[in-house]
């Protein structure tokens, strides 16, 4: 999932200045999430509206990439904010301030959402020992594997994210929370690869994210053995590289300008073949959605590079917002699904064809962002700042 990181350090940070926020990549999180939404929200009946579903296959059918697009931003934002603190030498402090900031900011949603689902996939299990989650593998419900979920660990050790998780969309914020731990080392080849001319470092961006995109443009597979730390690291790698050649085209008077000038036109090329390939692989015989993900890095870059063009809508204080909370969306998501597919077989109002099921279907990722808004309002936010104020006040 997920890109839970904030485009701009927070005020307690140890940097010398505070670094401005990219709105612009902020607002394209809430696009990434609604993706996903809409793609584990195709799983549910909806009869009556089958031609608005035809219309939106496009966009369902290849949300699953709405993750990866995620780690692009997650690499990019967090390779702004903690490279040049981080990249000149070792330090066991900065790193534990650093990870120390990461658990602040992801876990006490992620927790939050993870205990109260776990009882709820309790509560279900009593009732069907057999299926109790929506997913091809139960998940283990025993205290070992509640342990796992807590400290976000549960996916380290498996080929597979399917069963991994209680909340089974939760495997993405497991595998980022590697990225997380690594990138303390990662730091300091990022900060010596800066060096690099701008463009061997965005073709660098691009060869990371093109074998993944090339096996399932040949195969049609977009899961395999261990598939998921393949993901987690290349679109993380690729968003710290265009995060590094974005820096290295702003530092210089001319280059600046001149990829200021043209970032507008560039974001919405790339816009416009981001549809076209997902429009041009519906309908094949296997998944060739992933063709777009080679795309992410480049559009991270040209959304940053400049406030016109669709970063201008992306910058919009409502979308800004969206960004903001679209961790705690992504959370709730499932949830909000998976409780509602539960009774949708318990009342005929809402089963497939009743006669509150043609409101209440769209309605669910609408329901699904007004919870996430409520998590991260009373929650993911107050939370944060309560736990950096016990790591400022421990140091």
């Amino acid at each position: 999932m997920t890109a839970v990181t904030d485009t701009q350090p927070p005020a307690d940070t140890t940097a010398t200045k505070r670094l401005p926020e990219v709105r612009s990549i902020t607002g394209l999180r809430i696009v990434a999430a609604v993706w996903v939404l809409l793609f584990h929200w195709k799983f549910t009946p909806l009869p009556d509206w089958e031609r608005v579903r035809a219309f939106l296959v496009p966009v369902t059918d290849s949300g699953h990439l709405g993750v990866d697009l995620f780690y692009v931003i997650s690499g990019f934002v967090i390779t702004l904010t903690y490279v040049e603190k981080m990249g000149r030498r070792p330090d066991l402090r900065g790193w534990w301030r650093f990870w120390w900031a990461r658990i602040c900011r992801v876990w006490p949603a992620y927790a939050v959402v993870v205990v109260l689902f776990g009882i709820w996939l309790l509560w279900r299990r009593s009732i069907d020992p057999t299926f109790y989650a929506y997913q091809g593998v139960q998940p283990d419900l025993g205290p070992w594997s509640w342990i796992q979920q807590l400290l976000l660990v549960q996916l380290w050790h498996r080929p597979d994210f399917d069963g991994a998780s209680f909340v089974g969309a939760t495997w993405s914020v497991s595998a980022e929370m590697a990225a997380y731990v690594a990138f303390p080392v990662l730091a300091l080849v990022l900060y010596r690869l800066k060096r690099l001319p701008w463009w061997v470092l965005v073709a660098g961006a691009v060869a990371l994210m093109a074998p993944a995109a090339l096996r399932s443009y040949q195969t049609g597979v977009i899961y395999w053995d261990y598939s998921w730390l393949e993901r987690i690291f290349t679109c993380f790698g690729a968003g710290a590289l265009v995060c590094l050649a974005v820096r290295k085209l702003q530092a210089g008077p001319r280059s600046g300008e001149l990829a200021a000038r043209w970032a507008p036109r560039v974001a919405w090329i790339l816009v416009i073949e981001c549809v076209l390939v997902v429009g041009w692989a519906v309908g094949r015989p296997y998944d060739r959605f992933a063709v777009v993900a080679v795309l992410f890095p480049l559009l991270v870059g040209a959304l940053a590079l400049t406030d016109a063009g669709p970063s201008a809508f992306l910058s919009r204080p409502a979308i800004v917002l969206g960004g903001r909370i679209s961790y705690s969306v992504y959370l709730v998501h499932v949830p909000v699904y998976e409780i509602f597919w539960t009774f949708q077989k318990e009342v005929p109002q809402i089963a497939p064809g009743g006669p509150w099921t043609s409101f209440v279907v769209p309605n669910l990722p609408i329901v699904a962002i007004g919870l996430g808004w409520v998590l991260w309002r009373f929650v993911e936010e107050p939370a944060r700042r309560r736990l950096r104020a016990v790591g400022r006040a421990r140091r």
